[in-house]
């Protein structure tokens, strides 16, 4: 299996290839692929070092699997050339998730919709990753009809110059800013740019990917997403109401039963999920459950996981073994 990692030297690239390694991604062949800028660079991956090379020369090569994680723009020119070559495409970008012709895919929930015509396969946000982790044994058996969701995001989400800005806050150092805002000891309701309706484009992600992600346009999203001065991993306050009453312990039971779901949730040993503990893991912790007083069927939960793991690498990687297993590639 030729795989390339296209982005391979930026963050979410890094762990990408940590990923690959830990789950002995069949890989005969390795092309670590990024901008010009970055040709030439020497990465090492499973104690083999690799040289960088630039796009046309990975496109060349007809790879079986490009795992894209290099922006938006490179995605929308790039991806489909390596399509027309017979590569199957993971893109990790925003370019394809709403495009009506390209599947949006946790492997969890919705892999098994994939065909071998399915050339680019776009991964979703990773605040969405999570949340529709959660929430998809919970919608099969009780219906959601309205989720309202606040973010916690880590300044990871941002890239390599947030987290150099907030270790420069901690240190007392000018240096340059990646956020318009001090991020240390702050919250900034702020995550991407705005839209004309007065929310971000983070915002909208969550609103309209879960309703893709589910091929149900029947309960709708709202979102306000915030970045804190954390340096990894993801959290969000959900309130979720269902058209069917539901038994908190039921609940539990039905998500403790979920691969790829830890519920932490004991007040007694002030046991709940943080970004602390996911840093690292693949799983999506969910905790604080509770019933919102204030209406029927509704909902509490807290939800934390990896940003770079399961909300990018990890869950990128998976459709391809996905593909890989199912022999789609």
């Amino acid at each position: 299996m030729k795989v390339a990692v296209v982005g391979a030297t930026g963050m979410v690239g890094e762990v990408m290839l940590k990923v690959l390694a830990e789950r002995n991604f069949p890989i005969t062949e390795l092309l670590l692929v990024a901008s010009e800028r970055s040709v030439g660079k020497r990465l090492t991956f499973k104690d083999k070092e690799h040289t960088v090379i630039g796009l046309a020369d990975a496109v060349a090569a007809k790879p079986e699997i490009a795992i894209f994680s290099a922006g938006g723009g490179t995605s929308l020119e790039w991806a489909p050339k390596f399509a027309e070559v017979g590569t199957t495409v993971i893109d990790n970008s925003s370019a394809w998730r709403m495009d009506p012709s390209k599947k949006l895919v946790v492997p969890e929930i919705n892999a098994n919709e994939l065909t071998k015509t399915d050339k680019i396969i776009a991964n979703p946000n990773c605040s969405t990753i999570q949340m529709v982790m959660a929430l998809a044994p919970l919608h099969e058996k009780y219906k959601m009809k309205r989720v309202v969701v606040s973010t916690y995001q880590s300044v990871s989400g941002t890239g390599v110059k947030a987290v150099k800005q907030l270790e420069n806050e901690i240190a007392g150092i000018d240096g340059e800013m990646a956020y318009p805002y001090p991020i240390g000891r702050n919250a900034l309701p702020h995550c991407d740019v705005f839209e004309d309706n007065g929310y971000t484009k983070e915002e909208m992600k969550l609103a309209r990917e879960p309703q893709k992600i589910f091929n149900d346009r029947t309960f709708s999203v709202t979102a306000t997403a915030v970045r804190i001065p954390t340096a990894g991993g993801h959290s969000e306050s959900v309130n979720v109401e269902f058209e069917n009453d539901f038994n908190l312990s039921d609940v539990r039971k039905l998500l403790h039963e979920t691969s790829g779901i830890v519920v932490q949730d004991n007040t007694d040993t002030n046991t709940y999920p943080m970004p602390i503990y996911a840093h690292d893991k693949d799983d999506v912790f969910v905790g604080r459950l509770r019933r919102d007083e204030t209406q029927p069927n509704t909902l509490n939960m807290w939800i934390v996981a990896d940003n770079l793991r399961k909300g990018a690498a990890t869950n990128a990687v998976q459709i391809g073994e996905y593909l890989i297993e199912n022999k789609l590639v």
